[in-house]
This record gives C-alpha cells, sequence and structure tokens, in this order.
C-alpha cells in the first residue's frame, strides 16, 4: 500500500466532500481582509499610543473595531456540489438544491446579486462574479440547472439564468479560440480566430 505524504493528506477531499469544488479567490479574498484590518489595527494603536491617550480600555475598543473590520470584508465561501451549492459566510452556511430550484431572481440594485430558492424553501445569495470567476462552479450549478426546467420546478428565473450563463460565456474565451501562432493575415498574438 503507497503511503501518503503530509501535503497530499491536506489536499485530499473528506470522503462526503468528493466532487466538492469551490472559489479558487476565496483564500486570497480571506488573506486580504486579514490583512486590512490587521493594518488598521496596527495603524490604530501605534497612533493612539503617540497621542499619549492610549489605555487598556482603548486598546481593547481598537481590537473590538479590527475585529467588525475583519467581520465586514470576510468573503463568502462559495462551493458547489452533485445538485447543490452553499454559500457559507462568517456566521452561517446556506444551501439550496440546484435540481430542485424554483425561483431564481437577481436582486435589484448596484449589487445585482443572484437569489436562487429551491423547493424545500431554502435560498442563499451570492455574487455572480464569483460564478463567472470559476468555470467549475458555474458547471456545477448548470448540471443542476439542466434537470429543472425539464421536470418543470423552475417557476421564474429561466431568463435570469439564460442571461447569465451567455454573458459568462461571451466574457470567457473557450481555451481554443485563441490564435497560438499568428499565420499570415492573421492578427496580433492572442487575438480572436
Amino acid at each position: 500500500m503507497p503511503t501518503v505524504g503530509p501535503t497530499e493528506r491536506r489536499t485530499a477531499p473528506r470522503p462526503g466532500q468528493q466532487g466538492t469544488v469551490g472559489d479558487r479567490h476565496w483564500r486570497a479574498d480571506l488573506r486580504r481582509a486579514l490583512g486590512s484590518a490587521l493594518a488598521f489595527l496596527c495603524l490604530a494603536v501605534p497612533l493612539d499610543a503617540v497621542a499619549g491617550t492610549l489605555t487598556p480600555r482603548r486598546a481593547a475598543l481598537w481590537l473590538v473595531l479590527a475585529v467588525i473590520v475583519l467581520a465586514l470584508l470576510h468573503p463568502a465561501r462559495v462551493t458547489a456540489g452533485d445538485g447543490w451549492l452553499a454559500v457559507c459566510g462568517p456566521l452561517r452556511e446556506r444551501r439550496v438544491r440546484t435540481d430542485a430550484l424554483t425561483v431564481v431572481r437577481q436582486s435589484p440594485g448596484v449589487s445585482r446579486h443572484l437569489v436562487p430558492w429551491d423547493a424545500h424553501g431554502r435560498w442563499l445569495e451570492l455574487d455572480p462574479r464569483v460564478l463567472e470567476a470559476n468555470p467549475l462552479l458555474w458547471h456545477r450549478l448548470e448540471a443542476g440547472a439542466r434537470c429543472f426546467p425539464t421536470a418543470g420546478n423552475l417557476r421564474e428565473g429561466a431568463e435570469v439564468l439564460g442571461r447569465l450563463v451567455s454573458g459568462s460565456m461571451a466574457s470567457r474565451p473557450h481555451p481554443g479560440c485563441r490564435a497560438s501562432v499568428p499565420g499570415p493575415g492573421a492578427g496580433p498574438p492572442g487575438t480572436w480566430l
């Protein structure tokens, strides 16, 4: 039996999570949030100390404010598996069955978050840019989405999904659509064929 090194053990999925995909930019976003909260704390405490007004109570206040900054900037972790999509925030996780979606809406306003509801009454809210930046998450959502229009479960939102999928596909080139070696009459390297 081959032995598994410590790096393989850490990166292997847990038994119940085979085939789970997640947001590949989540760790970088979390590091950015931690760095921002730490920078806030590292700037506020020394400035307060230089001003001569730093007390243990004020230091605790700065620490609490840094934790609040971290909570506000903490990114939601989006994961998907066979038939489900989940968004895990700092306090709770929301999960919907993609093969039982009944309503898909796009929230009004500037953020334009996607809000899917399933037949069990569960819902979640996620930024469509996360799906656009992660093709595997799109694939999982589309795989579940292919099931529900034929079953007649989707009462509202087919046009929202179609618009998001077509907008995502238009903005993301297929790997085979770029010229690798320009031929005679071809445009500059990296242009569309």
